[in-house]
């Protein structure tokens, strides 16, 4: 099938089937026209593509864990794949520290800023200057 039609069934655009090729997470053939065509495989591999890509995982992370689906009996791979995938889960966990840190100085600068929004609305109205 061509760039298009493998567009539609994924529901994933033509510039991110042409970016996955470019990483090395999709494969092509191409006609004597330099057009793309995949197999019928491709659907799936997209597929698995979009879940690495939701799961947080960089292009360049998933490009080590595909071989664990293309080869999938090679204990050697099984093992890059799972460090791989272990590495992510620490870097997502170090990311959810930092954001509730994140979160915990923004909801200070919150509460200050309630207390201050009390003061003034709490505060006698200046005098007016006579002339």
């Amino acid at each position: 099938m061509r760039i298009g039609e493998l567009s539609k069934r994924t529901g994933v655009s033509p510039r991110s089937l042409r970016y996955y090729e470019e990483q090395g997470l999709l494969t092509s053939s191409r006609s004597d026209a330099g057009q793309r065509h995949y197999s019928d495989a491709a659907v799936q591999r997209v597929s698995l593509i979009r879940q690495l890509f939701d799961a947080g995982m960089s292009s360049r992370v998933i490009a080590t864990v595909l071989p664990c689906v293309d080869v999938p009996d090679d204990l050697g791979v099984a093992e890059e794949t799972f460090t791989a995938m272990m590495r992510e889960r620490d870097r997502i966990d170090a990311d959810i520290a930092h954001l509730i840190e994140t979160r915990g100085a923004l909801d200070v600068l919150i509460r200050a800023n309630s207390r201050h929004r009390t003061e003034l609305s709490t505060a006698p109205a200046p005098a007016a200057l006579s002339a």
